[in-house]
């Protein structure tokens, strides 16, 4: 009765307001009106059934829905420490800023990080430090069945389609690709005039759906992917069986964005709702995923070819192994996005909770492929929050050849890190498809931004390595980062972690590998 009374004496003093308004000084409508307009909100919470705070709380209730919309902004400006936001913290984001703005990434007076909590992972500097490279070394991409192999940057743009990202922020991306002489991953979306016109060197993502080689039906086109395979500017093709933020799940495009320009690129009807599914068409088992991984390097005429998983099983990845073994052809490369990846909507249940960790996915294909005798075939790219010198680095220890960089990439081009990707709402015009919105990204401004941060990133995990003893990426080892495993202490990954030698699941598996390699079947995805 309480509530019901505070709001009739409001209306009814607006009322009054009104009244008095109308027949005296024109002054008291600044009175009149607003608690005419708070008696009614007051009204509506009472009468409205959707929201309990309201009914008991009318109009100051609404705080509690303000405060919620804007506690994201509160919690990263106000709240949150240099170091312990998510996902990213202010310091990675900061140094990303000011690598790409091309201003210094220093920090005085030592760092706020406590180096004696579990977890806690450092590099081991040398007694004997060595130059740093002038010119940062490449990755050469292509196994012995390719014949148009290709020298990879240590730090690329990872995976981001259009459609996810604005045409803006395609073009700047691959603007900086170009500048920066580095790769540019398209995404599984298609491949656009985005992609194209700035002429930075591609790696053309294929997805479930088939996009921008697809039949009506949604089956997958083999004339249409050669055609656009054999542009100069793709310089290698990827198959996408999983996404580290949501592996083993399909995706859904609302019909409402599917505009024209959306339709030509993916191959689909304009305006209808487009489903990716969970699963491939062109493959059921290990053996017919090489074989389709061989196929469509033949059909892009020997460029490159591999394919990108988040890990799940470790039986799986070996009865790919096996079958690679078995067929005698092997993908030219394979990227590893981790659990940590991220994504423009994923189910919380996915992005928490499913696929392995980009540390413990790189130490199983890598190892998988020694032991079984391939890794001096493929490469392995790293996917999952590379950012900075050091997290390149670390990656290299575990056993990848190469890095990829998707939200980091987006913070060059002026992403702040507002989490509204699936909104359509970005406030910097980096994750929207309203031209109003993508506007504010300017192309010309930011293009440069992206190369000086590649750059900056690149020159810094080489410094890295010259602090290590080490100019070669090839020639850094396991013993050389270390983890804190209580605050007594630390060990590092050559201890914490089991390295298989060349050849030795074909000869005589460890035990901790012997289950998982005897009930590998190169013809069925074993769980």
């Amino acid at each position: 009765m309480k509530r019901i009374a505070i709001v009739v004496l409001t209306l009814a003093a607006g009322i009054v307001a009104v009244v008095a308004a109308a027949g005296f000084s024109p002054w008291w409508w600044l009175a009149a009106v607003p608690l005419t307009l708070l008696g009614l909100l007051g009204a509506a919470d009472l009468l409205q059934r959707r929201h309990s705070v309201l009914r008991n709380y009318p109009v100051l209730g609404h705080a509690r829905f303000l405060l919620e919309r804007i506690r994201p902004e509160l919690q990263q400006y106000f709240i949150e420490r240099n170091f312990d936001g998510r996902p990213f913290d202010r310091d990675v984001r900061t140094i990303v800023y000011e690598r790409a703005k091309g201003t210094d990434a220093e920090q005085p007076y030592g760092t706020e990080r406590d180096v004696y909590l579990p977890g806690y992972e450092f590099l081991v500097p040398s007694m004997a430090p060595c130059p740093v490279p002038k010119t940062p070394p490449r990755v050469r991409i292509g196994g012995p069945d390719c014949s148009r192999p290709y020298d990879m940057a240590l730090l690329n743009v990872s995976a981001m389609s259009f459609g996810s990202l604005s045409s803006n922020a395609i073009l700047a991306l691959n603007g900086g690709a170009a500048a920066g002489g580095f790769a540019h991953d398209t995404g599984e979306g298609g491949l656009s005039e985005y992609h194209l016109k700035p002429g930075g060197d591609l790696v053309w993502e294929i997805g479930t759906g088939y996009f921008g080689c697809r039949t009506p039906d949604g089956d997958f086109d083999p004339a249409e992917f050669a055609d656009k395979a054999a542009h100069d500017h793709v310089k290698c093709v990827s198959l996408k069986l999983s996404q580290g933020a949501k592996p083993g799940i399909g995706g859904v495009l609302p019909g409402a964005k599917v505009n024209a320009e959306i339709a030509k690129v993916r191959d689909v009807p304009e305006g209808r709702t487009v489903i990716s599914p969970p699963y491939h068409k062109v493959f059921s088992t290990p053996r017919e995923l090489v074989r389709f991984i061989a196929r469509m390097r033949e059909l892009s005429g020997g460029k490159p070819t591999g394919f990108k998983l988040c890990v799940g099983s470790r039986r799986q990845f070996l009865a790919v192994c096996k079958a690679m073994l078995a067929e005698g052809t092997a993908p030219d490369f394979i990227i590893v996005d981790g659990g940590e990846g991220g994504t423009g909507a994923a189910p919380l249940e996915f992005a928490d909770h499913v696929g392995t960790p980009l540390t413990e996915g790189l130490l199983t294909v890598h190892n998988a492929l020694v032991g079984a005798g391939l890794r001096d075939w493929i490469r392995i790219g790293a996917s999952g929050k590379i950012a900075t010198g050091t997290d390149l680095v670390k990656r290299l220890v575990q056993g990848a050849d190469y890095g990829n960089a998707a939200r980091a990439m987006m913070f060059a081009v002026g992403c702040i890190q507002a989490q509204r990707c699936h909104t359509n709402t970005c406030p910097t015009g980096v994750t929207t498809q309203d031209p109003r919105r993508a506007r504010a990204l300017d192309v010309r401004d930011k293009t440069p931004r992206v190369q000086r941060f590649q750059e900056a990133t690149v020159a810094s995990a080489l410094q890295l390595m010259a602090s290590m003893g080490v100019t070669d990426p090839a020639d850094l080892r396991p013993h050389m980062l270390r983890r804190r495993i209580d605050p007594y202490t630390e060990r590092s990954y050559e201890e914490l972690y089991e390295w298989l030698e060349p050849g030795q699941l074909l000869a005589e598996p460890p035990a901790a590998w012997a289950a998982d390699w005897t009930a590998a079947d190169p013809d069925r995805f074993t769980v």
